[in-house]
């Protein structure tokens, strides 16, 4: 400290001590208050989101990322939106950052959308700016990564796109919207009676959201997302279309499509560990084809071609059946055969003990002996008996 001496007599020695104990005698230096500073940043950022502030937005970034991200949501009816910064990494006036994005949509979603943000930032003038956003982790894109989203609303649906055309999702909107009555008809009106649809520009815009890659998602027309045995707070599920393999559907395959997937929706909250694919996806098939007076061979020509060769299959099909990159003729009989157990359930015991069962299995938590549990308490039958039962159905409806 220029002009003093520590230790000139006791009294001032004292002094100096005390001085030292909070900043030494040569000082300390300040707290890097950076994190802190980016919060309140990152605050202003989810604030001018929120209401729509272009010039607020970009006061937040630079005049690189300055605009990226709100012109490309605008559209999105937003609930919340905010960042938690949960790591910083800073190299002179250059950070990196890990933040947590909690975002909701309005109307569908109870509770924050959780995901991972990567970003990146600069210090000019002693203020923290952003340079860029962009996901993180394991998770996938958000819609607007992709581009600038059109949002169209139905009756029952929120349609979300990237490079599609308004009448196109409008389409959309209304295969929702005939898709969420009919399951409500099904399954009963325990759930929301809403979906939100995602419609990116292509397959990769798909596997991008999905946060895997394309190859395995090629020939899905769509997929739903969601939190399983999810709860009345968790965020809404989202359905996703593959643009390339929806769009060389019929119009019955369209319907039944966004169908199934509306099912996997409403059944949800009773969708959980317990729950095996082919009961899961089978019943979303039951559902997405009732009324639709198509038979047995029509809905499930692989099994059908295996049962005329002889090739009954010995037993409902296991989860791994169901896998998006193996073979399709096995993927589509696991499919057929789920499908072909429900509508088992609903021909002998009828639909309201069909979806008795559905929930009866979820709802037992773990997978060991919910099935079996089930069998025995809503159908009075066993395993074996039931599987014989559908072995007969198999050469029955399809010979």
């Amino acid at each position: 400290m220029a002009g003093r001496r520590c230790g000139a007599s006791r009294a001032w020695l004292s002094v100096v001590l005390l001085l030292a104990g909070l900043v030494g005698c040569g000082g300390r230096a300040a707290p890097d208050t950076a994190a802190a500073d980016v919060q309140r940043v990152l605050d202003r950022r989810a604030a001018a989101v929120l209401d729509r502030d272009d010039a607020a937005f970009r006061a937040t970034g630079t005049a690189a990322g300055a605009g990226q991200g709100l012109a490309s949501l605008r559209e999105v009816p937003l609930s919340a939106w905010s960042y938690r910064l949960a790591d910083l990494n800073r190299s002179g006036d250059r950070a990196t950052a890990r933040a947590e994005l909690r975002y909701g949509i309005d109307g569908y979603d109870t509770a924050p959308v959780k995901v991972d943000r990567a970003l990146g930032l600069t210090r000019t003038g002693g203020t923290w700016r952003v340079t860029s956003d962009e996901p993180a982790g394991k998770g996938g894109d958000q819609l607007w990564d992709e581009g600038t989203v059109t949002a169209v609303r139905g009756r029952h649906s929120l349609v979300l796109g990237v490079g599609q055309s308004d009448g196109r999702l409008r389409a959309f909107a209304g295969l929702a919207d005939r898709a969420v009555p009919a399951v409500s008809d099904a399954w009963g009106a325990d759930w929301s009676r809403h979906v939100v649809v995602l419609v990116p520009k292509s397959l990769e815009g798909m596997a991008g959201l999905l946060g895997a890659p394309a190859s395995g998602y090629r020939g899905i027309a769509a997929v739903t997302t969601g939190e399983a045995g999810g709860s009345a707070k968790a965020p809404a599920d989202r359905i996703i279309v593959n643009p390339d393999a929806y769009g060389v559907l019929g119009d019955l395959g369209k319907q039944v499509v966004l169908t199934h997937e509306t099912t996997h929706v409403a059944t949800r909250a009773h969708t959980t560990a317990a729950t095996p694919l082919w009961l899961s996806e089978g019943y979303a098939d039951w559902a997405g084809y009732r009324g639709s007076g198509r038979t047995a061979g029509q809905v499930a020509p692989e099994l059908q071609r295996a049962v005329a060769e002889g090739d009954v299959p010995a037993a409902l099909p296991g989860d791994g059946d169901f896998g998006f990159s193996g073979d399709a003729g096995r993927l589509a009989r696991a499919y057929e055969g789920g499908w072909m157990a429900c509508r088992l359930i609903a021909d002998r015991w009828g639909e309201v003990r069909l979806n008795d069962f559905y929930r009866a299995v979820g709802d037992h938590g773990k997978r060991a002996g919910a099935v079996d549990a089930a069998l025995r308490e809503v159908l009075h039958t066993t395993p074996e008996s039931f599987t014989a039962l559908w072995r007969q159905y198999l050469r029955d409806q399809l010979s």
